[in-house]
Order: C-alpha cells, then structure tokens, then sequence
C-alpha cells in the first residue's frame, strides 16, 4: 500500500464520509469529464468527491470520465453539439471566454448567490470568471510559479538562496563549475512547460505591472521590459542554466534530479508539491521553495498567478442543478482539507477563509509555509500573471512553440515579441482576452 492510499483509506475510515446511498436508478446522472489522473490520484477523487458525493445526495448521481490530454478537443466538439458533459471543466480563463461568448456555458450568477459562492472565494478569482458582466467559471484552483531548491546542495556549498537576478546568476555560474544543473526542468510529455519559463522571466524581469498593462492593451509586447525578459531567458538558456536535457525530462524526472542534487534549483510550478513525498521520501523536508528572484525595480518576491483549470456548467447541461451541488461539494471546508491531505498542489481552491479546514499533519510543511507565503504575497500586491491563464489561446500558443524557436537561434527575442504581439492584438480586438481585474 502507497503512502498516499494509506492516507486516503485512513481518512475515508476516521471521517466516515460515506451514508447509505439511494439506489443509483433513482437519481438523475451527472457527468463531468476530468483530464489525466494517475491510479492514487484517481482513488482519492473517486473516494473523497463521487463516494462522497453519491453517498450524501439523494437525487444525483455524479459520474467521473477520465479523458486524458485530449479533453480540451473532446470538449470543444462536444459543447459545439450539445453533448457534452453537466460539469465543464476548462484548462483556464481564457477557455472559458471563447465558450461564453458563444453560448456554450451557463451564466452562474443566480446560482452562485444562492450557494454563497461569492462569499467563500477570493474575489481576484471570481472576476477571472466574468465575462461581458455575467460569471461563467469558477477556478478549481490557484496556482503560482516559484523556485523549488535543494535546501543541502546549498548548504553544503554554502550558497545563498538568490533573491534577485545578480545573485541567480552568480550562484548559477557556480553550480555548472561544479556540473551541477542550475535549473531542473524538461518538457517531455507536457510540451507547454516552456511557458512556464516565459512566464517567469515575464514577471520577475519585465515586471507584472507592465505584463497588467500588455494584457490591458495598453502598451504592446514589444515593448522595452519585455524585450529585456526574453533576452534574460534566452542568455540563461545559452549558457546552459536549464541543463542538456531538457527536451527529455519529464516532471516526474525533474523533481528526481533535484532531490538527488544532480539538479540544484527547479523553476516550476506549485503543482509538483504533489511529486515531493514520492521522490524526497524521508529527505523532504530538505526541499524548499520560494519566489523566482526579481530584477532591479521588480519587488521580490513576485508570484505569478494561474488557474490551471475552471468549472463551468454547460448551457445545454441535462442536469444543470446536479452540476451545480458538484461545484458546491468541492468550494467546501472538508472536501478542501481532505483533498489537500492527500494530493497537495492540485486542489488549492482560493477560498477566503481557510480557519475551519483540517489538513492532516502529514502533509509536507514547505507546502503549507509556501501557500502562506503566497497568500501573504497576494495580499500585498506582489503577484503577477501566468500565460496559461491570461493570454488568450492562439497568443498562448505561440508562447510554447515561438520561445524553441528563440532557444534554436532560429529568430531573435524582438522577432518573438513581435509575432507574439500581432496574434495578441488580433485576439484582443476579436474579444478573446480574459478581462483584467485591476491591482
């Protein structure tokens, strides 16, 4: 039995979430069509959410069809034929504003007030659901990027963790004297992490305010900062910072290089605190994480913002009141605290109060110290955006394959900015931008 089984079949006995269950017969279907999950993952949602979700509503019955790295596709054809699922479960914001404008989602604003969803979720969060005056999408969950280190590899070669771009460079020039990788990272298997890099380097180099006003329309990609940041990315890829593997690490291979030192930092996302227990094991509290260092000008630190994926309920949905109790179940104290117990990293819903969730004690503490330090972050206006969740989808795009081409010297950082720049404004004046909350 895994750790993370052990944890679920735990829980499931101390809480005793399951009550007897109406006969499935009587009670009317729900789908929701959901992305990929590995094994465990896909016990703890069928336990903690269907299970529990079954076993305490007398007149749904929720159904979970696991479709992979297709789903967006799936999804698309679906909705444009009526047949698709009662829950929509999008990859981000900038989905959801091409599905709403064309009358694919159902507008949630009576059943959001109804259900008090406004009141128990960041309201930063809830307009990045707005469209055209109306809420079409809630955010499963926030997510940031940052800089996961080796806490023993530094301190060993009595290294500082950086906090701005002098310091990264230097400690990074460094680590290759040593042959150690500075930036563990790779895309194999998942393509769109190169936008994970052109996020960061957008952010921490060019600023979030300037990223705020690009996506406002108000100054264009070409400009100055931006050129600035792509130009910090591309000298660190040259001069080796992310290692010669990169087109050949997995997520899962990344996280292995960096708890066995071969890797010294990796800039990636909250989403591998999931990864931490299998690959650190008894050594995880030598894991750390923190912002990406800034550049001058840039407060430190700076934690760009996503949503890796939203809930919508289908216009044609056959069971838009079930969908609805779903999207309930999971904005919920203990489905929070019982989900993040098992499987951290994916299911950080931004819920305003978290001082009534429970989340069992053996839940790695740089992950709860880094939410804190997020949420802090958060409340003083030092974050920023993510590509995946405020670029519209043909611009986001480009952003994963343009920036290879950067890397292969194949076009210049301006040439990027400058194509990047003309796919934007076309999707700006056609109104598939994600409207902007101000800071």
């Amino acid at each position: 039995m895994t750790q993370m089984t052990a944890k679920i079949t735990a829980l499931m006995a101390a809480t005793a979430l399951m009550a007897v269950p109406a006969l499935a017969q009587d009670k009317k279907p729900v789908t929701w069509w959901y992305e990929s999950a590995n094994p465990q993952q896909q016990q703890a949602l069928a336990e903690l959410l269907v299970d529990r979700f079954n076993g305490e509503n007398a007149e749904h019955e929720l159904s979970l069809d696991f479709r992979g790295s297709e789903l967006d596709k799936q999804l698309r054809v679906a909705l444009l034929s009526g047949t698709g699922p009662d829950v929509v479960y999008t990859p981000g914001p900038a989905f959801v504003a091409t599905m709403a404008r064309a009358g694919q989602l159902l507008p949630l604003d009576e059943i959001s007030a109804e259900k008090g969803w406004e009141d128990r979720i960041l309201p930063f969060f809830v307009d990045l659901g707005r469209f055209d005056g109306k809420l079409y999408a809630l955010p499963k969950t926030y997510e940031t990027l940052g800089l996961f280190y080796n806490k023993t590899v530094f301190e060993e070669n009595g290294w500082e963790v950086p906090t701005n771009l002098a310091e990264l460079e230097t400690v990074a020039d460094a680590m290759l004297e040593k042959g150690i990788v500075p930036f563990g990272s790779g895309n194999s298997g998942w393509r769109p992490a190169n936008e994970w890099q052109v996020s960061i380097a957008l952010n921490s180099v060019a600023g979030p305010d300037n990223v705020q006003k690009a996506l406002r329309g108000e100054i264009p990609w070409t400009s100055d900062p931006f050129v600035k940041a792509i130009e910090a990315l591309d000298g660190w890829w040259k001069k080796g910072y992310f290692g010669p593997d990169y087109f050949s690490l997995s997520g899962e291979q990344v996280m292995a290089n960096l708890a066995s030192g071969k890797a010294a930092m990796a800039p990636t996302g909250t989403w591998s605190f999931q990864l931490i227990d299998e690959f650190w094991g008894d050594n995880r509290d030598n894991a750390g994480f923190v912002g990406f260092p800034s550049a001058e000008g840039v407060p430190y630190p700076i934690y760009a913002l996503g949503i890796g994926s939203t809930f919508s309920i289908a216009a044609d949905a056959n069971n838009p009141e079930g969908a609805a109790e779903v999207i309930d179940l999971v904005f919920g104290d203990q489905f929070y605290g019982d989900m993040n117990s098992v499987w951290q990293g994916e299911w950080n819903m931004p819920l305003r109060d978290l001082s009534n969730v429970s989340v069992s004690p053996d839940v790695p503490a740089v992950y709860t110290d880094s939410m804190a330090a997020l949420a802090d972050s958060v409340n003083q206006n030092q974050y920023g955006y993510t590509t995946w969740t405020f670029l519209p989808p043909a611009t986001n795009s480009y952003v994963v394959s343009g920036i290879e081409e950067v890397w292969f010297d194949q076009i210049t950082p301006v040439d990027f900015l400058t194509e990047l720049d003309a796919i934007f404004q076309k999707e700006f004046a056609e109104g598939k931008v994600a409207e902007i909350p101000a800071r």
